[in-house]
């Protein structure tokens, strides 16, 4: 289900999941659905720079991207940068995943806090493609915090899916429709 089409021809439903493990190319294929739909971009990063390797790879996503992209910048509070988003736009939150992992981190509510971000993502005014990992098919992870964190992003994602219209997972660079219809993908 890959191939190449005009920038006007996929039309992005209200709300789309990408889901796939660790460099798999969600995020890339979920760029591909936003440039495709042929709206201004905007970009809501989640992730926060703590060492050199992850202001390295920030970096490189940013120039990779290229100036096309508005980016905003929200590691907690979601639901204010999706509210600031225009009708017009596509809107790609990168990622669900590291989201998560921040508000544990600031002990915060996890399930507040996902409900908050479900509701925010309902009443954005464009359209959103929201990329998370699917962090299940490991191991039991040997730590309670882990395990916390583990348990909440499944229930995050089971959530995710079930209020999106279109479900796409990609493995190894490729996607794979989970629910919704979409004609072709880009």
């Amino acid at each position: 289900m890959t191939g190449s089409l005009s920038p006007a021809t996929f039309l992005l439903p209200a709300l789309t999941l990408v889901v796939g493990g660790a460099r798999s190319g969600k995020s890339a294929f979920a760029e591909r659905l936003v440039t495709a739909s042929a709206r201004p971009r905007r970009y809501i990063a989640t992730a926060e720079a703590w060492d050199d390797e992850m202001r390295d790879r920030i970096a490189r996503h940013r120039r990779e991207r290229g100036a096309d992209w508005l980016t905003v910048e929200a590691p907690l509070d979601l639901a204010a940068a999706l509210a600031a988003a225009q009708p017009d736009e596509a809107v790609l939150v990168d990622c669900a995943t590291l989201w998560l992992s921040n508000q544990l981190l600031a002990d915060h509510d996890l399930a507040a806090e996902s409900a908050d971000l479900c509701a925010a993502l309902g009443g954005c005014a464009a359209p959103v493609v929201i990329v998370s990992n699917e962090v299940g098919w490991g191991i039991v992870p040997d730590n309670a915090l882990s395990r916390r964190f583990r348990d909440a992003q499944g229930r995050l994602n089971q959530r995710l899916a079930a209020e999106a219209d279109l479900v796409v997972t990609v493995i190894a660079g490729l996607p794979l429709v989970l629910k919704g219809s979409t004609g072709a993908l880009p």
